[in-house]
């Protein structure tokens, strides 16, 4: 199966000659379309900067990466604009809705950059909300609904699109227990249902163990992988501790 997401022996140098920090050293993976991939690590491990490099935030210092068999890395910033609203889904902690506009508004906003018919896009705005449960939001404003509907519009505003890959940071890291639950719920039912492909950079080991395979990070580069296959959730999350344990990193999401 041709990956949706490939890494090359990548590396990210941040510093100049007299000082250079190595934040990512020599990373390589791939992901397939429909998986749902946790990256956890230590603070400082180099985590976020991988998601940042998968994002186009910003530009690798070595290797290629490889989005649906593109090489985002040789892309002209114009093209990677364009690239990035037609192929990449967000879904960031602190929600980043528009409280200007309605439910509806902030989730079409997606469609209308990309230029979608305007008659198409409140019939794939419901089909969406429907499907997360928040269809009954729609005329409200950000500021009228609790954290967890704004994430789950959050993640509605990521998939409307159906983009080859949804990049998560620390989804869960605003919301109170309960709210963290209902989102995971709808995250891996969005990745079952609707084979979105996924990939999650978390610190929690209770969001990490709804993941089908998890890369664990240290001092920027792979220190191992885990896959799920036929455990039980609570079992992968005994296992996911572990393997933190061994990291020698912080734990949370310890529920």
């Amino acid at each position: 199966m041709k990956p949706v997401l490939e890494l090359v022996n990548i590396e990210k140098y941040y510093g100049g000659k007299s000082s250079v920090t190595k934040a990512i050293d020599d990373i390589s993976f791939s992901v397939v379309n429909g998986e749902f991939i946790g990256v956890m690590g230590p603070s400082g491990s180099g985590k976020t900067t991988l998601l940042n490099v998968i994002a186009t935030i910003d530009q690798v210092s070595a290797g290629h990466i490889y989005i649906d068999g593109q090489d985002i890395t040789e892309m002209r910033s114009k093209e990677i604009a364009a690239f990035r609203r037609k192929n990449l889904g967000f879904v960031f902690q602190d929600f980043n809705l528009l409280d200007t506009l309605t439910i509806q508004e902030n989730i079409a906003l997606a469609l209308t950059i990309n230029n979608y018919e305007p008659s198409l896009i409140n019939e794939m705005v419901l089909k969406i909300a429907i499907k997360l449960g928040i269809d009954e939001l729609l005329n409200k404003y950000p500021y009228e609904v609790s954290g967890g509907q704004k994430q789950r519009v959050a993640c509605a505003r990521a998939v409307v699109t159906t983009p080859k890959l949804i990049l998560a940071d620390e989804p869960t890291g605003a919301l109170d227990s309960k709210s963290a639950q209902m989102l995971l719920e709808t995250i891996s039912d969005l990745n079952k249902t609707l084979e979105t492909t996924i990939l999650m950079v978390t610190h929690d080991a209770f969001a990490a163990s709804y993941c089908k395979r998890i890369l664990f990070i240290k001092d920027g580069t792979m220190f191992t992988e885990m896959i799920k296959g036929d455990q039980t959730r609570k079992q992968f999350f005994n296992q996911i501790l572990d393997t933190i344990a061994l990291l020698g990193g912080d734990v949370g999401g310890v529920r």
